[in-house]
């Protein structure tokens, strides 16, 4: 947690103040029970009336004074916790971010998403137990305890056998709890990892009939979270009934020999009194504390969960000086740029002795359009995910404008392609809003200019509020179709000299996508274009089309030449041509 101090820096000054205020708070009370044995020993014993009276308005200022400390110490400590939450909370999101689709794949959604909120919220309430309760009981420990030993030394031996025996008790409980803690958060991952999978794909649960499956997985993971937090439990049930016990004893102790002394005179009544009051708070802090010190232990594993993602760097090492010559400004191009792959080849982590690409090689000439066909697994999408460096290719070189993409600004790489991935995503908030989603400074002439290209702007216009009209999550009150061409949209608004289609057409209609590829002929006429499909007719007059098997090109060539020389693309357009006859017949 200590690593993560950082984040109170920017507000050392009210975290300081939160503190120094609630120490105010418990001075005035442990004021009190000395100012109740001078009522007893003085005015009551003595029938001193005004002696009572003056010490009661005193003990009344005092506690007035108690109560400003309490309240400032409570304002600020919410204050300091809360910003410290948000920051932190920033800072994790925007690590996540910055994170390479191959880090990603490292950290599952589901925790992802605990570490964002369980985690967080675990350290921003740590924060204020540390500021407020833990000071509290802290500085009512160390206080009572002089006090005590200030109105009797010979009874605070009591506390000498005592206080040891509780941080004995507290040592033993942390050694237990923190493995069980991390344990829960494990598990706690996996139900979230469960739920954000049932839920976004509740239709495909439905449409498969396969709820009572889900409710098994679910309840097998909720199994598992309630018998680690049963264990956790069961781990600190003992130490709440062991502290009352000896806190019990102590006190029978305490007025068992101090009445003794309160008989023979050796102690006033008063002192006796405020010596229990004493000795009772020092018990109740350590039963207090114990139970910080397990919030602690649960808050040091999730603060190494946090600093597990900050500490994680970015495995896309950018540059120090910016060598691309590709401008930045997406509404300025005008000309498409030239793209590479020299000797690519790739495999993921999990699987490293199953390459996906092996040595792929094509270049593709500004204004060209490059088409890129294969069968599922062939390394379509894999291959254009290495442009944009979602992915960095493991060995060879992808070169754009004759300069690798590794030796540029990521961000400015990724501003000049428009990609529109295989499966459209689109967030929640109007169509307008996610069609400005890449470029939010466009005309609403460019994105009609846009919608109109990608055969959206009619259905959008049909839609009672039209580009205002809002969108569920994902997209959900939208066909795969529609949300294909708002995607589609969304790209081309980009007007970028790179233009990446991952089989962005295959939920739409084939006159519609025809009508779309002359309209992308038209208003990308000076981009390099890259398309990845399943239909032979979505790249059919393609400069340049690839055939991927098993990773490798088997094939290349335009549509023509490779009827004459590719087995592999007659029998995929053969294949196709038969079902679109049968279709049509």
């Amino acid at each position: 947690m200590w690593k993560l101090r950082s984040f109170v820096k920017p507000y050392w000054l009210i975290t300081l103040l939160a503190p120094l205020l609630m120490v105010m708070e418990v001075c005035m009370d442990l004021t009190q029970p000395r100012l109740m044995a001078a009522i007893v020993n003085h005015g009551v014993a003595e029938g001193n009336l005004a002696l009572v009276w003056s010490t009661g308005l005193h003990m009344l200022g005092v506690a007035f004074l108690g109560l400003i400390g309490g309240v400032g110490c409570t304002f600020f400590t919410v204050k300091a916790a809360q910003n410290f939450g948000a920051d932190l909370r920033l800072s994790v999101f925007e690590k996540v971010q910055s994170f390479s689709f191959r880090q990603l794949d490292t950290f599952s959604t589901g925790s992802l998403i605990t570490r964002l909120t369980g985690d967080v919220m675990q350290m921003l309430n740590i924060l204020q137990i540390l500021l407020r309760q833990f000071t509290r009981e802290a500085s009512l420990l160390i206080g009572s305890i002089i006090m005590a030993i200030v109105i009797s030394p010979r009874l605070s031996l009591i506390l000498l056998a005592v206080v040891p025996i509780q941080f004995l008790i507290l040592f033993v409980l942390m050694r237990r709890s923190t493995p069980l803690f991390r344990l829960m958060q494990a598990r706690l991952d996996r139900v979230n990892t469960v739920m954000q999978e049932s839920t976004s794909g509740i239709r495909v649960i439905k449409a498969f009939v396969r709820a009572a499956f889900e409710r098994t997985r679910f309840g097998k993971a909720n199994t598992a979270l309630l018998d680690a937090s049963l264990s956790s439990a069961r781990a600190l049930a003992t130490s709440g009934p062991l502290m009352t016990l000896i806190l019990n004893i102590s006190i029978v102790a305490v007025l068992w020999f101090g009445g003794g002394q309160t008989w023979s005179g050796s102690m006033a009544i008063g002192d006796l009194a405020a010596f229990i009051i004493y000795i009772t708070q020092v018990l109740f802090s350590l039963v207090s504390i114990s139970n910080t010190l397990m919030n602690i232990s649960r808050a040091q594993v999730s603060a190494e969960r946090i600093r597990e993602v900050l500490d994680t760097e970015p495995d896309m090492n950018e540059p120090v000086q910016e060598r691309s010559e590709v401008h930045t400004e997406r509404n300025s191009l005008v000309a498409g740029c030239e793209l590479e792959f020299d000797q690519v080849s790739f495999v993921y982590d999990s699987a490293p002795d199953q390459p996906v690409l092996e040595n792929i090689s094509f270049k593709a000439l500004p204004g060209q359009t490059i088409g890129i066909l294969g069968a599922t697994g062939s390394g379509k999408s894999t291959l254009v995910s290495l442009i944009p460096r979602l992915y960095d290719a493991t060995k060879g070189r992808i070169l754009i404008g004759g300069v690798d993409i590794k030796e540029m600004p990521v961000e400015q790489l990724r501003s000049q392609i428009g990609i529109v991935l295989q499966q459209s995503i689109l967030f929640s908030g109007t169509i307008r809003e996610n069609l400005l989603f890449g470029r939010p400074g466009a005309t609403a002439a460019e994105i009609e200019e846009a919608a109109k290209a990608a055969e959206a702007d009619s259905f959008i216009r049909q839609l009672p509020e039209g580009y205002e009209a809002k969108l569920g999550q994902r997209g959900v009150n939208l066909s795969g179709g529609q949300k294909q061409r708002i995607a589609i949209a969304r790209a081309l608004l980009l007007r970028s000299p790179l233009l990446v289609l991952d089989d962005s057409t295959s939920a739409i209609d084939l006159g519609t996508e025809k009508r779309i590829q002359r309209s992308l002929q038209q208003l990308m006429a000076g981009s390099t274009r890259i398309i990845i499909a399943q239909r032979v007719t979505s790249v059919l007059h393609a400069d340049q089309i690839l055939v991927l098997d098993e990773g490798r090109i088997a094939a290349r060539g335009t549509h023509e030449e490779l009827l004459a020389t590719s087995a592999i693309y007659q029998d995929i357009y053969r294949s196709q041509q038969g079902k679109e006859t049968a279709l049509h017949g």
